[in-house]
Parts: structure tokens; C-alpha cells; sequence
């Protein structure tokens, strides 16, 4: 009797509920740790319950990239194309800070789900109201690449940060080899919370890269660039 009434109360199972906890679950314990199995007895379900919603867990790691993409704000109106685009990206960029492991898994995707191509044609759409034609918006894109999700690829490998002694150390050895590299190293802290881990991927540098971009895209746009005539003189 108690089993059934325990029954009763558990919310139905749903393929967005059982999204939702594969979020969940991945914001606690990290992406790595996230299986069928564990999503399961998070679910307090057997395994073969997931199956009836999720094929398996290439489809679970899709549809999470839909949760993710549908937590970022929808696109603005009435305004220029530039403020438009630039909010669509620092909104999907703060999603990212709330889910560190999302960029990893939406680096892995394959086919874009349906939820992907809605957010990317929003972009899309941006730039081609904003008058841009078919080819600069297509050049457009490619040179944000990654940025449209609201990361960036880390220019140097992510590592521990060593004790103030051991990093001195490091740098002046660094600074024989490579003078400005290392330059560069000690002229500024970087963000130890940074979206791909610590390193240069701070939330400064990724708004000063954007703006460069969108800048540069206006001023191409402004000057009737295309691709087969490359002059913006």
C-alpha cells in the first residue's frame, strides 16, 4: 500500500523531466560523472524507464543542449542589429557560467537539434535584417564560430595555478625562451572562473573580442564588402 501511494505521488515521468535532471545532475557532479544508471536512481526509476523517452545517451546529451539553449533570452526587438546580436550572445554566455560542462558537450554535437538551428537562425536572421547580404552574414558567422554560444577556445591550456614562488620561477624560465609570451603572462590576472577553466577566457577579453567582431562586421557591411571583392577601403 505504501509503495502505491509513494507511486502515485512521484511526478510522471516526462522526456523533460528527465532532461532537466540530466542538467541537474551535471551541474552538481560534472558531465563526466553523468550515465544512464546514475541518471536513473536520481530518477528514482529503472534504467529502462529513460530508454522511453531517450534513445540513449548520445540523444540525452542532444536534448540537454535544448534545455541549455532554450534558457537563454529570446531575441530583443525594435532595436539595431548590433545591441540585438550583442545581448543574444552575452545571454547565451551566461547560461554557459551556470553550466560549465555545456560547452564541452555542445562542442561534440554532430547534428544540430531543432532547438539549436532556432537559435542559430536567430543570429542568422539578425545580421540579414540588420542589411547584411547572404555572403558577409555567412563569412559573419564563421568568424564568431564558437563565440555565438557564448565561449571561446582557450588560447593556452588551462593548469593549476602554482604557489607565488613556483610561478615566478616558471615565468622568468618562460621569459628566456619565449620573451613575449611571457610578457604578456605577467602583465595581467586573469579569471580563475572562466566558461573553459582558468586562463584568458575571462568575461572582459570575451565582450572585448565581441566587439571587435561586430565592429568590424559594420564597418564591411558599410562598405558593400563580398567575398570575390574584398575591398572596404
Amino acid at each position: 500500500m505504501a509503495q502505491q501511494v509513494d507511486d502515485a505521488r512521484r511526478p510522471p515521468l516526462s522526456r523533460d523531466r528527465v532532461l532537466r535532471a540530466a542538467v541537474a545532475l551535471a551541474d552538481d557532479a560534472g558531465i563526466d560523472s553523468l550515465s544512464m544508471r546514475k541518471l536513473a536512481q536520481e530518477l528514482d526509476v529503472v534504467p529502462m524507464a529513460l530508454y522511453k523517452h531517450v534513445a540513449n545517451k548520445e540523444q540525452l546529451l542532444d536534448g540537454m543542449v535544448d534545455v541549455i539553449a532554450g534558457e537563454i533570452d529570446p531575441p530583443a526587438h525594435d532595436i539595431e542589429w548590433k545591441s540585438a546580436v550583442r545581448q543574444r550572445i552575452l545571454s547565451a554566455r551566461r547560461v554557459l557560467l551556470r553550466h560549465p560542462w555545456a560547452s564541452r558537450v555542445i562542442e561534440s554535437r554532430t547534428s544540430p537539434t531543432p532547438a539549436v538551428l532556432d537559435y542559430m537562425n536567430s543570429i542568422v536572421g539578425m545580421f540579414r535584417t540588420g542589411g547584411f547580404s547572404v555572403d558577409l552574414t555567412h563569412h559573419a558567422m564563421h568568424a564568431l564560430g564558437s563565440r555565438i554560444w557564448g565561449f571561446s577556445q582557450e588560447l593556452f591550456p588551462a593548469s593549476p595555478s602554482p604557489d607565488p614562488e613556483m610561478q615566478a620561477a616558471m615565468l622568468h624560465q618562460l621569459a628566456a625562451r619565449y620573451p613575449y609570451i611571457a610578457e604578456i603572462a605577467a602583465a595581467v590576472a586573469h579569471d580563475e572562473e572562466s566558461v573553459v577553466g582558468s586562463g584568458c577566457d575571462d568575461q572582459f577579453e570575451f565582450e572585448f573580442a565581441l566587439e571587435l567582431l561586430l565592429d568590424g562586421f559594420e564597418r564591411l557591411r558599410q562598405h558593400g564588402w563580398t567575398s570575390t571583392n574584398q575591398s572596404c577601403a
